[in-house]
């Protein structure tokens, strides 16, 4: 048998590792400064539930890149290929929750769809949503949040904003009142094949050349809201464009310079209602975008029937794209989370003290296991990319020291436990 992984997923070696756990914990520290409670929700749907005309819809391109299964009851099931429809199908099961919900959550989800740098079939989200409000700070402040996010990962990003309201208002406007949702995913390719390439694929689904050209004339590069708001006459557009006005007046406020208006980006989900919003490098090799959402004010609703408004308002980050993007930028990879390695030179119980003392006050510690020579555990640490090893020694004991050694240096001091503690903890 040949020994080979699934197409599109990947194991996660411990440098990678290490590189995700970083990046989950900044950006879960980020949510929680902002008031945001975990959630879990399982792997496996009903795959009714995913498929709904209100999840990922009939003309989306994550309905036929849902990964279904059954169980032995002869059920159908699929893998989640977001964590925003499990989200609603918990809202819709838990009615009584007090509103607005403000949630994060991090796993896996799945989509068996085209692989490439940034993009696999299994891969890791973190969303976070605000459920229950219909006010634009709702939608500002989780830009804002992303902002924050992205900063304290170090990474140069622009946040496209635009909204729904406002595409639906120049579609009707350009004469195209039936399957705009077929027009917007079209729409949404615009950055990547360009006004000839959509206008192909809106001819091929055979909407009006001149719908497509009155289309063209508001959306194109570099438009602005207030060239827009000379040019829309339709209430759809004229909402949205008051609902974008109202969101990037907050952001204003709150000093965020990475928002820039698109009147091209769509999100191709059919959920999206309002606001929506996309977070890309400004350069790089990840060509992916990192992060997306927007606000979808009638899917939790439609869980629930009976023609109820649950507004909600979110963001899903791509761990795997952003993952990418720090490998692409940091030369020095870790290979554990080890700060320093002890070496006992005949004096293991001596040195499992030291090492627990160092433990215990938050200093990463690897021991010395087996009975492998000096040059062998310098070795060793040296591959690990361990910055520290400390040496403990009968000599050094006798003098109530221990030996530090810095391995990109190669400098070495004699120090007390609480000098070395001091040292690593600085």
């Amino acid at each position: 048998m040949k020994i080979q992984l699934a197409k599109g997923v990947k194991d996660t070696s411990p440098e990678e590792k290490i590189i995700k756990n970083e990046v989950v914990n900044t950006l879960q520290k980020v949510f929680e400064n902002y008031g945001f409670a975990p959630l879990e929700t399982p792997l496996v749907e009903r795959y009714e539930t995913l498929a709904a005309k209100f999840a990922a819809g009939d003309a989306s391109d994550a309905l036929t890149e849902i990964f279904q299964l059954s169980d032995q009851g002869k059920r159908k099931l699929a893998l989640r290929f977001d964590l925003t429809v499990p989200l609603s199908r918990f809202i819709a099961m838990n009615p009584t929750m007090k509103m607005p919900f403000k949630r994060y959550q991090v796993g896996r989800v799945f989509r068996d769809g085209p692989i490439k740098l940034g993009r696999y079939r299994e891969f890791w989200q973190m969303d976070i949503d605000t459920v229950g409000t219909k006010s634009m700070l709702a939608d500002a402040e989780i830009i804002a949040m992303a902002e924050s996010c992205f900063n304290d990962l170090k990474l140069d990003i622009k946040i496209k904003i635009n909204n729904r309201k406002l595409l639906n208002g120049i579609l009707e406007q350009a004469g195209i009142k039936k399957n705009k949702e077929d027009a917007i995913i079209s729409i949404d390719k615009l950055d990547k094949i360009g006004n000839e390439g959509v206008k192909k694929e809106l001819l091929e689904k055979e909407f009006l050349e001149k719908s497509i050209d009155s289309l063209f004339s508001m959306i194109k590069e570099g438009i602005t809201l207030k060239d827009l708001k000379s040019k829309i006459t339709t209430e759809s557009g004229k909402e949205g464009l008051q609902e974008l006005e109202e969101v990037f007046d907050y952001l204003k406020q709150m000093g965020i310079k990475t928002a820039v208006f698109d009147v091209s980006l769509a999100r191709g989900l059919a959920y999206y209602t309002g606001t929506v919003f996309e977070i890309f490098l400004k350069k790089g090799k990840v060509t992916s975008s990192l992060a997306g959402g927007g606000r979808y004010d009638e899917m939790i609703g439609q869980f629930l029937g009976g023609g109820r408004i649950i507004p909600a308002v979110g963001i899903s980050f791509g761990i795997a794209p952003i993952m990418d993007t720090l490998k692409e930028m940091n030369t020095e990879i870790k290979k554990t989370p080890a700060q320093v390695y002890v070496i006992p030179m005949s004096t293991i119980k001596e040195s499992l003290s030291i090492a627990s003392k160092l433990r215990g006050t938050g200093i990463s510690v690897d021991f010395s296991l087996g009975k492998k020579g000096m040059s062998k555990n310098l070795q060793y640490a040296n591959a690990l990319n361990i910055p520290y090893v400390i040496i403990i020694g009968e000599d050094e004991l006798s003098k109530n020291k221990i030996l530090l050694r810095d391995m990109k240096t190669g400098d070495q001091k004699l120090l007390t436990v609480e000098q070395v503690i001091k040292k690593l903890k600085n």
